[in-house]
């Protein structure tokens, strides 16, 4: 039986993949909801979500925003070009939310600080990321770990593999992969398709955070949240292209084609640098989450049927309007 939770959850990035799921799991659970976008007009799911337009860079409105949150959901994002500039005001702004309101703050984050590993990914490893986009990651959860160290906050992190599922674009397995699928269009890859890559369903993800938020003992750490089993890229392409009924044409981008295909995709112009993550073994272990917390993930094929679902959609819509 669902029970009823007054106290306040604050959802920042809402209307983004992450976000709206995380909202939408707090939703089955009976919480009390404030989804914040900067353009939140996307929920209509009851009388115990307030929708909220607002900067979170702006520190008037994050006072606002947070004010008598018990827990701050941190899924905002900025696209990937303006992420060095971009994302340590959106750190600051969600620093002092929880400051203000006394909210515990849980942060999604992905794995680029950790740089090029060589075997599991664990998340006791140090950052070793040199491209621009792994430093200012690393940066900003460094800025948010110091800050509950100092007894300023409370914070824990969840990080994830790549992801995929419902609302997610800006993804290898976002518009690059599923979006190209039901277009019909040609599906330009990197990397090796026979090596091992853990891929993370946003909804699994949604649901590990949510749990953060709600276990003491979650505060302070690191959590590489679980995924399906890893599989390798070709075998989860195999997956989809099962549940899709048909097998589109495959191009595996070199570095130079890379490079002019960025021209026209700012996620392959973006993406390049982390290429890497595609051309090893991509292992991510979850060990400390499942022995604190258990796990459940959705399986991959349940996964992409409802992700299938959910492009297609879209895309109907596209037509249509």
């Amino acid at each position: 039986m669902m029970t009823r939770d007054d106290r306040l959850h604050v959802v920042l990035g809402a209307s983004g993949g992450l976000g709206s799921a995380v909202v939408w799991q707090l939703v089955r659970q009976g919480k009390r909801i404030r989804a914040v976008s900067r353009s939140a007009d996307r929920f209509d799911l009851g009388h115990r979500i307030e929708v909220v337009r607002g900067d979170i860079t702006a520190p008037t409105q994050m006072r606002k925003i947070c004010q008598g949150a018990s827990v701050i959901y941190h899924c905002a994002n900025a696209p990937y070009p303006e992420w060095t500039t971009a994302l340590p005001p959106m750190m600051d702004g969600v620093i002092l939310g929880a400051e203000t309101s006394g909210a515990k703050v849980v942060y999604g984050d992905n794995l680029y600080m950790y740089g090029r590993v060589s075997g599991l990914i664990t998340p006791d490893l140090p950052d070793r990321a040199t491209g621009k986009k792994g430093l200012v990651r690393s940066k900003i959860a460094a800025q948010l770990m110091a800050a509950h160290r100092s007894g300023r906050i409370q914070a824990t992190i969840g990080r994830a593999s790549d992801f995929f599922g419902p609302g997610v674009l800006n993804s290898m397995m976002g518009e690059v992969v599923f979006q190209a699928l039901v277009e019909g269009k040609t599906l330009n890859l990197i990397g090796k398709l026979d090596v091992p890559h853990t891929y993370t369903f946003i909804e699994d993800f949604a649901k590990g955070l949510v749990t953060l938020g709600e276990r003491e003992e979650a505060l302070g750490e690191i959590w590489h949240i679980p995924s399906a089993e890893t599989l390798t890229t070709r075998q989860f392409l195999d997956l989809i292209f099962a549940e899709a009924r048909y097998t589109p044409k495959l191009r595996i981008a070199s570095p130079l084609m890379l490079n002019f295909l960025g021209l026209f995709n700012p996620i392959l112009r973006e993406i390049k640098e982390i290429s890497y993550e595609f051309e090893q073994p991509f292992i991510v272990d979850c060990q400390k989450y499942e022995r604190v917390f258990g796990s459940d993930p959705t399986p991959h094929r349940e996964a992409i049927r409802r992700t299938i679902s959910w492009f297609y959609d879209r895309h109907t819509k596209d037509i249509i309007y």
